[in-house]
């Protein structure tokens, strides 16, 4: 099959498989998390949008080739209760986009398949924190009639403290579709970090951040 007609043929799978997760997650006033208006129609013709123009990210390659670089953890775990968030793959030049076709970051999974590709899980929004300050929230984004979450502290090196918002479009998250914490997907264990090297990050963390 000529190269052009293969990628087609990849596309219009990806695309068909974004409208069957889209079709397959519950309807967004069933979950127990944060949800939008189900009579929101830009909200929803906004999450169509987000899962259209990401489908093709279902190929982790396809996200590389498209400047989206892995950044942090590749399994980071809820430092208040359980569960884990996806590997972040961070695309800088749409940091603090609030348009639901250009994502800030895709949170592929932490296993990989047979062949070595990680799992497309999550979309996900950033905007920094104006003040840099914690304790005010009057620069708070919304998208899909949602506030995000924050502010929290930034979670690698050179990241500022900032909101965020999750949209768990490939994975099924029983928190809720919004949620930023997946329950359902635990961190493998790990060896105990030396005590005291990450208390003052983790008191700091905002409850509802990652």
């Amino acid at each position: 099959m000529p190269v052009r007609r293969s990628l087609k043929a990849l596309f219009a799978c990806s695309v068909a498989g974004a409208s069957i997760v889209l079709a397959a997650l519950p309807p967004a006033h069933a979950v127990d998390g944060p949800a939008p208006n189900p009579q929101n129609k830009q909200a929803m013709r906004d999450m169509a949008t987000a899962i259209r123009v990401t489908a093709k990210y279902v190929d982790e390659q396809a996200a590389l080739k498209d400047g989206y670089v892995p950044h942090g953890e590749a399994c980071m775990s809820n430092p208040f209760g359980v569960g884990s968030m996806g590997y972040h793959y961070v695309k800088q030049a749409n940091w603090g986009s609030k348009d639901p076709a250009k994502p800030t970051a895709l949170l592929y999974s932490y296993e990989k398949d047979r062949k070595g590709r990680r799992k497309l899980q999550t979309v996900e929004w950033m905007s920094t924190d104006r003040d840099q300050d914690l304790k005010t929230t009057d620069d708070r984004p919304s998208m899909f009639g949602l506030p995000f979450d924050g502010p929290m502290p930034g979670h690698w090196a050179g990241m500022p403290k900032h909101y965020d918002l999750h949209m768990w479009a490939y994975e099924k998250n029983p928190a809720g579709r919004f949620h930023n914490w997946n329950p359902a997907l635990p961190c493998p264990n790990k060896p105990p970090k030396v005590p005291g090297a990450a208390a003052s990050s983790s008191t700091s963390m905002h409850e509802h951040g990652h």
